[in-house]
């Protein structure tokens, strides 16, 4: 049957559009290629050995490189956007993430969300929208599930909102709840090619890290990668919109930043090569082209998996056009710097010495 219309484009959702337990399944399934690996490479340096080298991960017990864990978030994220977050005002942060099943080059990542929660804000222009996603491969198998929270914009500062609800969420991730692929066996690893001789046991709780390098954001990257994702958020790639808003130019995407972070945080962690959970993050300043960011971590916890293996509880803090030997953070009150652009809780693996 015929659908006329006077403009078939799609506007997005507002918030006033979203109802509590609402599902949406979200367009365009990604058959992620060794193209899109080689290109995340050439965008953010990663070189966790397990990601760059078929033979490495064979010798641990994986039919080849698993594509990075990041990867595999920002492209489940991509698909969500128009539904979610396309006339955003900010992404605010995320919670309960798990990475359950390793991703490979070939595979085919589709996701799905439920709104598990809504929050009007109080000049009634805006709303916050909770949503949980899942990122699913070509055999239905889970590989991923988070939940994040988006400030999204009204499109009738006057429309009622049928039903809030703030939803509890966990403070962490507990460990029972993590995904090791079996075969794994990271213990019997080469350290000289995995890039360095800490493993487990060297790490303690309070410990921090400088990672010392820094990345300068090019405008031409952050375009690149909104668009390798899929992301169709007009706050990142129009800046005919955005010129005309509250800063004047298009903002970063977040889990750039996330990518950025954790490229650096190789130096000092090179053998913590999965992501195993996000417990929090938050996405404290804005940051644009031309700020060259840098990170430090802090060991908030670690867990005995089993007896190869090992997982660390990570805070990393990501700073713009500031050097992070005096490890910049919130103050006593919560408030953050305005050059700390990145504060990420997270669980990641690593071997023990066996």
């Amino acid at each position: 049957m015929s659908k006329a219309a006077s403009n078939k484009a799609i506007t997005g959702n507002f918030f006033e559009d979203f109802r509590l337990s609402q599902e949406v399944r979200h367009a365009t399934p990604r058959t992620v290629t060794a193209g899109d690996v080689a290109l995340y490479t050439g965008l953010y340096g990663g070189r966790f050995a397990l990601q760059s080298s078929d033979a490495f991960a064979k010798s641990v017990g994986l039919p080849g490189a698993p594509v990075d864990d990041l990867l595999v978030f920002h492209i489940v994220f991509g698909k969500t956007v128009p539904d979610v977050s396309l006339n955003a005002v900010a992404n605010l942060g995320y919670a309960e993430a798990r990475f359950i099943a390793p991703v490979y080059p070939g595979d085919t990542l589709a996701a799905t969300s439920t709104v598990i929660g809504l929050k009007e804000n109080s000049n009634k222009q805006t709303g916050v929208v909770y949503v949980r996603t899942t990122g699913t491969n070509q055999r239905g198998e889970t590989v991923l599930d988070y939940v994040r929270w988006v400030m999204v914009r009204k499109r009738d500062a006057a429309a009622a909102i049928a039903a809030e609800e703030v939803p509890k969420l966990a403070a962490r991730v507990a460990p029972e709840d993590f995904a090791v692929p079996p075969s794994l066996d990271l213990a019997a690893q080469d350290d000289r090619l995995a890039g360095s001789s800490y493993r487990f046991e060297d790490y303690a709780v309070g410990e921090k890290i400088d990672h010392v390098d820094g990345m300068t954001v090019e405008e031409a990257e952050h375009m690149l990668a909104t668009r390798l994702y899929q992301n169709t958020a007009r706050v990142h790639f129009n800046q005919f919109v955005e010129g005309k808003g509250r800063f004047g130019r298009r903002l970063v995407y977040g889990g750039h930043i996330i990518s950025l972070a954790r490229g650096l945080s190789f130096n000092g962690l090179a053998n913590a090569p999965r992501i195993l959970a996000i417990n929090g993050g938050r996405h404290a300043n804005p940051v644009f082209a031309g700020n060259t960011i840098h990170a430090w971590s802090e060991v908030l916890e670690t867990a005995a998996l089993s007896a190869r293996h090992g997982a660390i509880r990570l805070r990393t803090l990501a700073t713009k056009d500031r050097a992070c030997a005096d490890f910049p953070g919130p103050d006593a009150a919560g408030k953050y710097p305005d050059d700390v652009v990145l504060d990420l809780d997270y669980w990641v693996l690593i071997p023990r010495w066996v």
